[in-house]
């Protein structure tokens, strides 16, 4: 019975079933919660004004993200890794209203960067869970940090709790909402990434990235009278900078049961390709931009 679920779950009509139920599921959180958002004057500024900017928010908070965004879900793009349970993920976001970006560090990377980029210049905005989509739970990748310097916007943090929840035994400590409770939605001000930032400058705002969504989350969880989730302890030597990974990841964390981890992509590979881009938004030297030292768009 275990394999044939397993294999149902794994086939087109389970990913469908299941994306199904997360949409439902989604929108009853949404709609049977009391939500209360708090948002700094900045960050208003960009929301009231449709501005583009990169949203950051933690894996382990999906559940609570629909509630963040109160109209235009079709701006609002989101980076979703291309393997089996990101595949769900997407068909969800799809149906919900979401326009998806596919991308991973292992199919796709340098074309999701292109396309984050595309969207942002053309005035839209990004989210992305920089501890994604394997963790380490809350801590971030350089991702976001690169994507925002190249496309020239800022990010900003976001977070969200609920007073009844279920906190999952997984590796991001899912939080799963109940109904008719109270939530509470905190955005961060914006960070500014220079188009000039060096490799220190940007894991110093990783960094910075890091520490300020933590923050926000305690904050959340505590107004919610919870128990804040902690991040994972950090592994030896680790930041977004060091490892192996994509632009778009960041290193990849160990590898479970042993498995040997895939292939990092070469740097050739990670580089944008300039001539899908407008000639006008070709970034001027590739190797700057897989370094997270592009120019800015338009």
């Amino acid at each position: 019975m275990a394999g044939l679920f397993k294999r149902l779950s794994m086939s087109e009509w389970g990913h469908a079933a299941l994306a199904w139920s997360a949409v439902q599921y989604l929108r009853i959180v949404k709609a049977t919660n009391r939500w209360e958002l708090r948002c700094p004057p900045e960050s208003e500024a960009l929301l009231e004004g449709r501005a583009p900017f990169v949203a950051c928010f933690w894996h382990g908070r999906l559940a609570v993200m629909r509630a963040a965004w109160r109209d235009h879900p079709g701006r609002f793009h989101m980076l979703i890794s291309g393997h089996r349970d990101g595949e769900v993920i997407a068909m969800a976001m799809r149906r919900l209203g979401f326009p998806v970006i596919s991308g991973s560090s292992r199919r796709g990377g340098s074309s999701a960067l292109r396309a984050m980029c595309q969207v942002l210049w053309d005035g839209g905005c990004v989210g992305v869970t920089p501890d994604g989509p394997r963790g380490p739970r809350m801590r971030a990748k350089l991702g976001a940090i690169k994507a925002a310097q190249a496309a020239g916007v800022p990010i900003v943090p976001v977070t969200g709790s609920v007073a009844r929840c279920k906190v999952l035994n997984t590796w991001d400590r899912f939080v799963g909402a109940d109904f008719f409770s109270r939530g509470v939605i905190l955005f961060g001000e914006p960070m500014t990434v220079p188009k000039e930032a060096d490799r220190a400058a940007m894991e110093a705002l990783r960094a910075e990235l890091e520490a300020r969504l933590n923050a926000l989350t305690r904050e959340a969880d505590e107004a919610c009278g919870l128990k804040p989730v902690e991040p994972a302890p950090p592994a030896a030597g680790w930041s977004g900078e060091k490892g192996n990974g994509h632009p778009l990841t960041g290193p990849e964390p160990e590898a479970p049961d042993g498995l040997e981890p895939p292939e990092p992509l070469s740097e050739a590979q990670s580089l944008p390709d300039n001539e899908a881009l407008p000639e006008a938004e070709r970034p001027e030297d590739p190797e700057r931009l897989a370094d997270g030292a592009g120019r800015a768009g338009p």
